[in-house]
C-alpha cells in the first residue's frame, strides 16, 4: 500500500466519492448549523434509543448455505468520546465531540469464519456456478495468501469470530462481499462504531458504569477461558448489536490519530488513513480487562501486530500476532452509486 501524505486533484476527488459514500455531503437541502448543549444532545439521542427500528435484513451468500443479519442503526448525534470524570479514561478520548450521523446498516454480529472463509481462493470453485457478471467481478479481485499459521489459533472456526486479517485484508473482503451481493459493505468509521457501540447511553458501557454487569454483555479476560466465543453468545445492545464490548477487537475505516476529536468534523466524521499502521481498533477483546471494553476506548494498531511473520516484506493479508482483532460490516442506509463506489475501493485499496 503506497503512502499520498499530499493532497494531489486526484486524492480531492477521492475524499469528495467517500463523503457521498458515508453521508458528508448529501443532495438534502443543506443543513443549519446546529448548537445544542449536552443536554441536548442526550435527550435527542434518548429518544432515537427508546424508540429503536427493529428493523433488520438477512443477507445470504449465492451458491452457499452462509447468511449474517443486518441491524439498521437510526441517524442521530452523540457525544463522542469520554468525559474527564470517567474512570480508566485515557487522553485520547477527548475532548468530547458532538457528532452527527445518517442512518446504516451494521452486522448484528461480528464476521465470522464461516463468512469470512469464503472469500478463500480454496473456496472460489463453490460459485463457478454465479451469473457472469458477478463471476467476473469476484474473479478480478485478488484472494489472501495462505497465512503463515493457523490465524484462529486453534480458539474455533464456522460460527466463531474472523480474526487475524489485516485491515487491507478486511477491506478487499468487504469489496468481494459487495460484488458478490450487489449490497455495498465496508467497514465502520470510528465515530459510526462508538455510536451504535452506545445505543444512546453515556455511561463507560451501554449497559452502565458498573463493570459487575459485565459478563452479562461480553466475552472478556476473566470470563473467557483464554479464547473467543460463539457470537451473539451475550445479550444484545439497546440496538439489537451482540458484542460490541468484547469477544473481538473490531477494525474500524480511520487512522488512529490521538488528537482527532480537536479536528473532527461535525457530520459524519472520517480520518482518512494514509499510512498502514496506526488504524483504529474498537471494542476491547477477549483477552483485555473491563477498561478496555468501554464505549469510549481507543487502541492504535501498529507493527508488532506483525511481529512473528517470518515474510519479507511482511504480509498485507495476515498480522500473525492479532489474534484479538476482528471485524464488523456497515452498510450505509442510502447506498452509493457503483461508480462511486469504484472510486471509494480505488482509494481505500490503492488501486488505479
Amino acid at each position: 500500500m503506497r503512502i499520498q501524505p499530499e493532497k494531489t486533484p486526484q486524492n480531492v476527488l477521492f475524499i469528495f466519492i467517500f463523503s457521498l459514500i458515508i453521508g458528508v455531503t448529501s443532495c438534502k437541502a443543506p443543513k443549519a448549523a446546529v448548537v445544542a448543549s449536552k443536554e441536548e444532545v442526550t435527550e435527542n439521542v434518548a429518544v432515537k434509543a427508546s424508540e429503536g427500528t427493529n428493523e433488520s435484513y438477512t443477507e445470504t451468500i449465492p451458491l452457499a448455505s452462509v447468511s449474517f443479519d443486518m441491524v439498521l442503526v437510526p441517524e442521530g448525534q452523540f457525544l463522542m468520546g469520554s468525559p474527564e470524570s470517567e474512570a480508566d479514561r485515557k487522553a485520547d478520548e477527548g475532548p468530547q465531540k458532538k457528532v452527527e450521523l445518517d442512518a446504516f446498516w451494521m452486522g448484528k454480529h461480528e464476521v465470522t469464519w464461516a463468512l469470512f472463509e469464503l472469500f478463500f481462493k480454496q473456496n472460489q470453485v463453490l460459485f463457478e456456478n454465479l451469473e457472469a457478471d458477478k463471476l467476473n467481478a469476484i474473479d478480478a479481485i485478488t484472494r489472501p495468501s495462505p497465512p503463515y499459521e493457523d490465524p484462529s489459533y486453534g480458539m474455533g472456526k464456522d460460527d466463531f469470530p474472523a480474526v487475524s486479517m489485516s485491515t487491507y485484508s478486511a477491506l478487499v473482503f468487504c469489496k468481494w462481499l459487495s460484488n458478490m451481493t450487489g449490497k455495498f459493505y465496508r467497514l465502520p468509521t470510528e465515530a459510526e462504531w462508538e455510536y451504535a457501540a452506545r445505543a444512546g447511553s453515556e455511561t463507560m458501557y451501554e449497559f452502565g458504569d458498573s463493570a459487575e454487569e459485565l459478563a452479562k454483555y461480553a466475552v472478556y479476560y476473566k470470563n473467557s477461558n483464554g479464547k473467543y466465543a460463539e457470537v451473539g453468545t451475550k445479550l444484545p445492545n439497546k440496538w439489537g448489536l451482540h458484542d460490541m464490548h468484547g469477544n473481538v477487537a473490531e477494525w474500524t475505516l480511520d487512522q488512529y490519530k490521538e488528537d482527532a476529536y480537536a479536528k473532527m468534523k461535525e457530520s459524519n466524521p472520517w480520518e482518512m488513513p494514509r499510512v498502514i499502521h496506526p488504524r483504529v481498533i474498537r471494542g476491547g477483546s477477549w483477552d483485555d480487562d473491563p477498561d478496555a471494553l468501554r464505549s469510549a476506548a481507543r487502541v492504535a494498531s501498529n507493527i508488532k501486530l506483525q511481529k512473528r511473520d517470518p515474510q519479507i516484506p511482511k504480509s498485507f493479508w495476515w498480522f500473525t500476532d492479532s489474534n484479538f482483532v476482528g471485524m464488523r460490516l456497515v452498510s450505509p442506509k442510502n447506498q452509493p452509486s457503483k461508480e462511486e463506489q469504484e472510486k471509494f475501493w480505488q482509494m481505500v485499496l490503492d488501486e488505479g
